[in-house]
């Protein structure tokens, strides 16, 4: 179905994709901003898409389960060396972070070196292709999500330093592949910035609005405007990520909160 320039086959399941990424993405990035690790997201995200990369160099299908078993195995990998770094060097560790993000950028960037396609695979990487995610491909992430989310919300306290990073590894690991590096990192992290000035009671509500905002107004831009949808989605996310604090500059500050709890 059209409507004037909007092609709703298209964008209905990138919508479907969005929302999945933001079910999870929300809570989890609202306690990597709490942790004070933002870029943990990027790195790990580098590194699953390192273990992407290195699968399709030696010839596996890009849709195989070989392929997700490379992404998840390299992003685990990921998570405990960031467990390990946390535990060892807490004082470091946002440094540490970005060590691993640059070190898997650049190991990426020798595998791709022969590739001829290699500019663009990284390209995909990065900005990912939600436009082309199809309704069937939505149905194993939706379940995935669905268990995650039933971890987070009932078994959070039980999970701790290895648990937290495995289960986000496993979920940024699946939401590289649907929407790209840069796309997870704002979906972590803008919506958990813009809620942050609110209470506790308003702050995940908020955030998932802010998300769901940025999504929609991203998606219909890029149409409208026929420009890239994963770099327009970040562009949106980022506007109302601005216009709500410019709305609301006097909602009290998280320490504020945290002191006067």
């Amino acid at each position: 179905m059209t409507i004037g320039n909007l092609e709703l086959s298209i964008l209905w399941p990138a919508f479907l994709a969005g929302l999945l990424v933001l079910s999870t993405h929300v809570p989890l990035g609202q306690q990597v901003l709490a942790r004070g690790i933002v870029f943990i997201d990027l790195a790990v995200a580098q590194v699953a898409g390192l273990g992407v990369t290195i699968a399709d160099a030696v010839g596996f299908e890009p849709e195989g389960w070989r392929v997700q078993a490379a992404a998840v195995a390299a992003a685990l990998v990921g998570a405990l060396l960031l467990t390990w770094s946390e535990r060892k060097w807490p004082d470091v560790q946002e440094a540490l972070i970005g060590v691993l993000f640059v070190f898997a950028a650049c190991v990426e960037l020798l595998v791709l070196a022969n590739n001829p396609h290699g500019g663009e695979h990284l390209k995909d990487l990065l900005v990912g292709q939600i436009l082309w995610v199809s309704p069937k491909a939505l149905i194993p992430v939706a379940l995935l999500y669905a268990a995650a989310l039933i971890v987070w919300f009932g078994a959070r306290r039980w999970l701790g330093r290895i648990g937290f990073y495995g289960l986000f590894a496993l979920l940024v690991t699946q939401s590289v592949q649907l929407v790209g590096i840069y796309l997870v990192f704002a979906s972590l992290i803008v919506p958990a910035l813009a809620a942050r000035r609110f209470g506790p009671g308003r702050r995940l509500l908020v955030a998932y609005i802010v998300g769901i905002a940025g999504y929609v107004i991203g998606l219909l831009a890029s149409s409208l405007l026929d420009l890239p949808t994963g770099a327009m989605i970040v562009v949106s996310l980022v506007g109302v990520f601005l216009l709500t604090a410019i709305l609301f500059p006097g909602q009290v500050s998280v320490k504020a909160q945290d002191s006067a709890a």
